[in-house]
């Protein structure tokens, strides 16, 4: 394609055409001009660009990544102290007075080593445990049975931690036999957990650079300086989900199908949002004609799935069945709107008489039917747009909408949101102040499970800055469904040299709907052509 700049030039463009057509936040962001002040100023006019061989834009994120990374350790470092006497299986960490709360440094990952039964050695599933109240009597369920605990999470993450716990417990023989630090198997527990945790998060940032181009690759910075990473990072097994969830999208954006299929069927078996991906990819190949490709998919997710999950699913079928009870039992958490309603108001809820583990029938109907209209919503933006949306555009509306109408946001389920916010609006500003109120979040919640009895905050000011972080992810969607409308505003598309860079087989695809789609879902511009066509067949007669 003829540019201005080819027609103004004394002589031929060279082949090499990456010093024109990359994107150079050093002038084109504000954020960006000012941070390159640090190391000398923006790019220069005349730079040759995507030459350097070693420190490239991908590799300067990664060690962006890892100084983040690290910040999000040291916020919880406070609480991996590790204390007592005797061997490292005999030592704790030190969460003594609360200090979890009010050093906010807590994490899930530290109380789950006892509470799952992993710092006994236990297998996940096989094992159970019976709830017990602050005296230690066994608690009685709704329909008065014992309440019986498994572990909670699914099979991947499950599988996970029990590896982890046993290279803590192996790092704790190794200090029996030689003489080296003798840290707190939990403790140790923790760091192996983490590092891996890093690592996935690591190729979530590989991922999403890979899933914006060439051109574009810097919208993948602040997947790399979130900062949601400096307290969520490590707070719960998160990480490993976005991991799978992003590199299912760039094995779809490489054509891939069967493979983008396996790794949502992993990301699945570790938190089940990556399922959500599907049903963008299902909308747009319903949308292109592509429905071969996307049944490919969801065939090779279902399959990866079941071979992760049969042989716990066939051996230990009550404790593989806990994660989807839970899930059932679990009522509004205090992260979600409906308790932010009830803060507000004092509106006791939708099941506000409920006996010990039983199900909100009424609060999972609720939920479900809301998700359900946000999905049918995002369904016909996707299928009527005048041009088709970016993959990245419907999964970040799609999974938006999950959160925002779902009885549970906990804290780390922002971390979902980074990688497909950055992909489909890759505003720096705007993604900025949302990651800071996100991240902002934790704070005013620490204090408020510390007590107000104990100088800590009462809820309001809590739910006052989830309120905030919900009006911020809904603006974010605002703003994505106003560029899918409106293309020319898209950053990715603006040029009109990029259609979909994470699209795959959609990428520059016609809009080619089945017969038997009704016209009031066919997309809006191929409505238009159809009714001219029609009105000039009738002048013709």
């Amino acid at each position: 394609m003829t540019t201005a700049r080819d027609e103004l030039s004394p002589a031929p463009p060279a082949a090499d055409r990456r010093s024109l057509d990359r994107d150079l936040p050093s002038r084109t962001d504000a954020i960006g001009a000012a941070l390159s002040e640090v190391i000398g100023g923006p790019v220069g006019r005349h730079a040759l660009i995507g030459r350097q061989r070693f420190f490239t834009p991908l590799r300067a994120m990664l060690v962006i990544a890892l100084v983040f990374l690290a910040l999000g350790y040291s916020t919880k470092a406070a609480c991996l102290q590790s204390t007592g006497t005797g061997t490292a299986d005999q030592r704790v960490a030190n969460w003594e007075n609360q200090r979890a709360y009010f050093q906010l440094c807590y994490s899930d990952i530290v109380p789950l080593y006892t509470a799952e039964l992993l710092d006994q050695g236990k297998f996940p599933y096989k094992s159970s445990w019976v709830e017990t109240d602050q005296q230690g009597t066994p608690r009685i369920q709704y329909d008065g049975e014992i309440a019986v605990r498994y572990m909670e999470y699914p099979v991947l993450t499950g599988l996970y931690q029990y590896l982890s716990m046993a290279l803590a417990k192996t790092y704790t023989a190794v200090t029996k036999l030689v003489s080296v630090p003798v840290i707190a198997e939990v403790v140790m527990f923790f760091n192996i957990a983490a590092f891996g945790l890093a690592l996935a998060w690591l190729a979530t940032l590989w991922a999403t650079a890979g899933l914006a181009g060439p051109r574009r690759i810097w919208d993948a910075a602040l997947v790399a300086a979130s900062p949601i990473l400096i307290f969520q990072a490590f707070t719960n097994f998160d990480a490993l989900a976005t991991a799978f969830a992003a590199g299912a999208m760039l094995a779809w954006a490489r054509r891939r199908p069967y493979l983008a299929g396996a790794l949502i069927g992993l990301g699945v078996a570790a938190k089940l949002y990556p399922l959500l991906l599907l049903g963008p990819l299902a909308v747009l190949g319903l949308r292109t004609g592509r429905l071969r490709e996307v049944g490919r998919t969801a065939g090779a997710a279902l399959l990866t799935w079941l071979l992760v999950n049969l042989p716990i699913m066939v051996l230990y079928p009550r404790g593989w069945s806990e994660f989807f009870r839970l899930n059932t039992r679990r009522g509004d958490d205090m992260d979600s709107i409906y308790n932010v309603v009830k803060s507000f108001t004092g509106w006791r809820g939708f099941d506000p008489e409920l006996g010990f583990w039983e199900p909100p029938t009424v609060l999972n109907t609720v939920t479900a039917v809301l998700f359900g209209s946000c999905c049918i919503a995002i369904g016909y933006i996707a299928l009527t747009a005048p041009r088709r949306p970016r993959v990245a555009q419907l999964a970040f509306l799609a999974v938006a909408a999950f959160l925002l109408t779902n009885k549970v946001w906990s804290p780390q389920f922002s971390l979902w949101l980074v990688p497909l916010a950055v992909l489909a609006l890759p505003h720096r500003r705007i993604l900025l102040v949302w990651m800071t109120i996100d991240a902002l979040v934790w704070i005013p919640r620490m204090l408020y499970l510390y007590g107000e009895q104990n100088r800590g905050l009462p809820e309001q000011p809590f739910t006052v800055v989830v309120l905030l972080r919900d009006i911020a992810v809904i603006g974010l969607c605002a703003l994505v469904i106003r560029q899918i409308y409106r293309p020319g505003e898209d950053l990715v598309r603006a040029r009109g040299t990029d259609d979909d860079p994470a699209g795959g087989v959609f990428d520059g695809a016609p809009d080619a709907p089945p017969r038997w789609l009704p016209d009031w879902l066919r997309p809006r511009a191929s409505r238009v052509r159809v009714e001219q066509v029609g009105d000039l067949e009738l002048a013709r007669t």
